[in-house]
């Protein structure tokens, strides 16, 4: 008979099928994503005060762990503005402007890559020309150009966010869609009168979607750090609505006397890019059938 492995290899092995599956630092980065977006989901909840709400008797106080009282745990701005309540309200902002951003970065450029696919010749050398003008262009210098020439505003400001990487997608999605016709499959769903609506919505866009989600774990990051940067510039979301980047901005000027005003912003902002990465990474692996 055959001997029955003991019960606490066969436990050892569960967890490290497990820890396989699911690495510790991805866990981690997961968890910490999920509280970005409770933050943001819960936002007005969360605050415990008005993130506009000023008290000059409280102004500059340091967090509690440098010395401060409970009533502001992360400290006060250089008006009294609670920080703690202002870092909620700039995480809603931040994530907000860079999941609109990023979606229309995916839309614009998977769309733009099936036009490609499907007419080609001089469709699709212009397209192509269009990629490599966006591809070879200082986006941020365009972005500071056009916000200074238009005015600040917070739809314009996420319309540039999603036109910072939408040639990302369309080679993407146009190499893959030529793929797939080569496949024969998408030819062979239009030769039985299905619309190209319907061949390029419903079979070719589920067969390149993984590809396009692990993209957007990368565009993601790139644009709360490029909104983090023009906030700073003083070019992105203004006063008085706040974002990550609109608050380091402000606290630079006080790095020496209050750190804590610009460190906690940057601080989200280091760990959530980092975190997406993350993910990012590992959904390549799991849903890459090369990698498997």
């Amino acid at each position: 008979m055959r001997a029955e492995p003991p019960a606490g290899s066969i436990e050892r092995s569960a967890v490290a099928r497990f820890f396989v599956a699911w690495p510790p630092l991805t866990l981690v980065a997961l968890a910490w994503i999920a509280l970005m977006i409770i933050v943001a989901a819960g936002a007005d909840v969360l605050a415990p005060y008005p993130f506009t709400k000023l008290d000059l008797r409280a102004r500059l106080s340091p967090p509690v762990f440098m010395g401060g009282t409970w009533p502001h745990p992360l400290g006060s701005d250089e008006l009294g503005r609670d920080v703690l309540s202002r870092l909620i309200m700039s995480i809603r902002l931040s994530l907000l402007i860079a999941f609109f951003g990023t979606l229309i970065a995916a839309t614009v450029g998977t769309a733009m890559g099936f036009v490609a696919a499907h007419f080609r010749g001089k469709v699709e050398a212009v397209i192509l020309v269009l990629i490599d003008f966006q591809a070879s262009m200082p986006f941020l210098i365009i972005a500071l150009a056009v916000l200074a020439f238009f005015g600040n505003n917070l739809v314009l400001l996420v319309v540039l966010m999603g036109l910072n990487s939408w040639e990302r997608y369309a080679r993407i999605a146009r190499g893959l869609t030529l793929s797939a016709n080569e496949q024969g499959y998408a030819s062979a769903v239009r030769q039985l009168g299905a619309s190209n609506f319907r061949v390029y919505g419903l079979h070719v866009l589920p067969n390149i979607a993984s590809t396009l989600i692990v993209s957007m774990t990368i565009t993601f990051p790139e644009t709360i750090l490029l909104e983090s940067g023009l906030s700073f510039l003083g070019l992105g979301v203004q006063p008085p609505l706040s974002s990550l980047g609109n608050m380091v901005g402000y606290g630079r000027e006080y790095l020496t006397r209050a750190p804590w005003i610009m460190l906690c912003p940057a601080f989200v902002i280091v760990v959530s890019t980092l975190s997406i990465s993350i993910v990012g990474d590992w959904l390549r692996d799991r849903l890459d059938p090369t990698l498997q």
